[in-house]
């Protein structure tokens, strides 16, 4: 199945926010990091922008899908579009970042960053879905690819549609890259990335992005086919 996507996009853009954040962290003054890692900062901003664009692509896929013939397909877009619409709003706080409103006292009590924000009230709602969108891009960016060359027969053919191309291993590569530095440095209780978690969601979202654009171009293709 032929992807579309030009290494720009799945190669130059991965590598320039890896530079990016080694520039970050051997030139930018320490007193200055807190900001870069902010609500307001290029990291959250990012995270909000590929999840947005995600959400509008997710539609997009639904709006090319017919549901009665394609329910299975329909159902996995419809999980994503809710997924993406989900970590948006989180990521601005539903508004809150924007509207810069005050976060009502009944909220305030439910946890400890005064945010209108769901994810911080429940590992339910915050560790879970997030290890659950680790495995499932590493899964999806490494494992899947690798068997599609090496073991083509452990994957159905009837889910072909689906599977994630070769060319996400590069972002899904750096977000095991980036989770394994995480862990050493807790072990060692030493600082090679200041907030490598932030990092980490920036490459999750970024490689959920590049999966819908993918996916939207093979439904459009799919259907352009159909008789």
């Amino acid at each position: 199945m032929k992807q579309t996507l030009t290494p720009l996009f799945w190669l130059w853009v991965p590598l320039f926010i890896v530079i990016a954040q080694i520039f970050i962290e051997v030139f930018v003054p320490t007193q200055y990091l807190p900001a870069l890692h902010s609500e307001n900062g290029p990291h959250e901003t990012l995270q909000f922008i590929f999840a947005l664009i995600g959400l509008i692509v997710s539609f997009r896929c639904l709006y090319l899908l017919k549901p009665s013939e394609q329910p299975f397909l329909t159902a996995w877009v419809i999980c994503f579009c809710l997924g993406c619409a989900y970590i948006a709003g989180e990521e601005i706080s539903w508004g809150q970042h924007v509207m810069e409103w005050s976060t009502p006292e009944f909220w305030n009590g439910l946890n400890d960053q005064h945010e209108t924000n769901l994810h911080i009230t429940s590992s339910w709602l915050d560790q879970k879905p997030r290890l659950i969108l680790l495995l499932g891009t590493l899964v999806g960016g490494l494992i899947i690819p690798a068997l599609a060359k090496f073991k083509p027969s452990a994957l159905p053919e009837k889910f072909k549609i689906i599977y994630p191309p070769a060319i996400l291993s590069v972002t899904a590569g750096l977000t095991l890259i980036i989770k394994i530095i995480d862990k050493a440095q807790d072990a060692a209780g030493t600082d090679i990335l200041t907030r490598p978690s932030e990092l980490e969601e920036l490459f999750l979202f970024y490689f959920v992005m590049l999966y819908l654009i993918i996916l939207s171009r093979r439904i459009k293709g799919l259907n352009v086919q159909a008789p």
